[in-house]
């Protein structure tokens, strides 16, 4: 009986002490510290250059304001009220919807089908790389200004056209309302495309080349194979390249407001350009504060919805993945 309690005692691990009260006092403190220096210059700055000017243009939204003198005319939500009433500033929003419909549609598989095709081996592949991603580096006034001479009548299109006997398919490309706005997404696609196209070759490439091979092992086609193991692993990657698609399209400015001013008769307006044209070039700053507000707010709850509903799994997988 001696000898089983002994045995007993052995097995029993020894319970730790309890932390001591000055241990268990000073450990919030110290992570207190911790956060405050880790995370207080970052908060600091997003609240000054964020947060604040949000604010501010949301108060000067409430006021008919010239950008002169004190803001003594107070309106309300008048200037707001103004701008979601304006045919003009809902045409600009479905101009920034149909970019980011046509980007999905047209842009996402494009992309997706150069990215497959550049992660095989062969050769100039890293030159072909660097060749896809060039026109996203270079400035969007120069891009501006490139395309300008390009499409301008008699340029570089229109003697392509003729050279190749479609003489009778040259257009007013950017003083057509029925076209410039297709003529517009053409000038963002070419500039834009590569930073998808690289982002989901880096997707590409944190994929185990080991399952394709598995695979096609397994008798399976380079198209099931596509299909059914590199698209899905894919997803993630396809996913947050539609989010800042999306947000993008709402954000549309440089290259419409270089180009044709948001013209002819706003055809190719979009709600930045809007913003500018009709709030801050006309100084009505309240009205363009207002105009901005709105635009903000349609971004935020775009992608607040789209991170809710969307991103959340990823985001949820990769903490996860990270905690483990």
């Amino acid at each position: 009986m001696t000898e089983l309690k002994g045995a007993t005692a052995e097995v029993i691990p020894a319970v730790a002490p309890p932390p001591s009260p000055g241990r268990r006092r000073s450990w919030p403190s110290r992570r207190f510290v911790e956060l405050t220096v880790l995370l207080g210059p970052a908060l600091a700055l997003f609240t000054i250059f964020v947060l604040l000017p949000i604010g501010i243009a949301a108060y000067y939204g409430l006021f008919n304001w010239t950008g002169y003198g004190p803001l003594s005319d107070f309106t309300g939500l008048h200037n707001y009220k103004l701008v979601l009433a304006d045919p003009v500033f809902r045409s600009s929003l479905w101009h920034n919807v149909i970019i980011a419909v046509l980007s999905l549609v047209i842009q996402l598989p494009i992309s997706v089908a150069i990215a497959l095709l550049l992660n095989r081996k062969m050769r100039g592949s890293s030159f072909l790389r660097m060749a896809v991603f060039a026109p996203y580096v270079v400035s969007q006034a120069t891009t501006a200004v490139l395309w300008l001479l390009i499409l301008q009548p008699g340029g570089f299109i229109d003697a392509l056209l003729q050279a190749v006997g479609l003489g009778g398919e040259i257009k007013d490309w950017l003083a057509d309302p029925n076209i410039v706005l297709y003529t517009m997404f053409v000038v963002l696609t070419w500039q834009f495309i590569g930073f998808g196209i690289i982002l989901l070759l880096a997707g590409l490439q944190g994929i185990p080349a080991e399952l394709r091979e598995a695979a096609a092992i397994d008798g399976a086609s380079a198209w099931r194979t596509t299909r059914h193991i590199t698209l899905p692993l894919l997803g993630p990657t396809i996913r947050i390249w539609i989010f800042l698609s999306m947000i993008g399209s709402l954000q549309v400015f440089d290259l419409v407001w270089i180009m044709t001013l948001g013209g002819p008769a706003n055809a190719s307006s979009t709600m930045v350009t809007y913003m500018i044209f009709f709030g801050f070039r006309s100084l009505e700053f309240g009205y363009g504060s207002a105009a901005a507000v709105i635009l903000f707010v349609i971004s935020f709850v775009l992608a607040f919805a789209y991170q809710r509903f969307v991103l959340r799994r990823d985001t949820e997988g990769a903490l996860t993945r990270a905690v483990r």
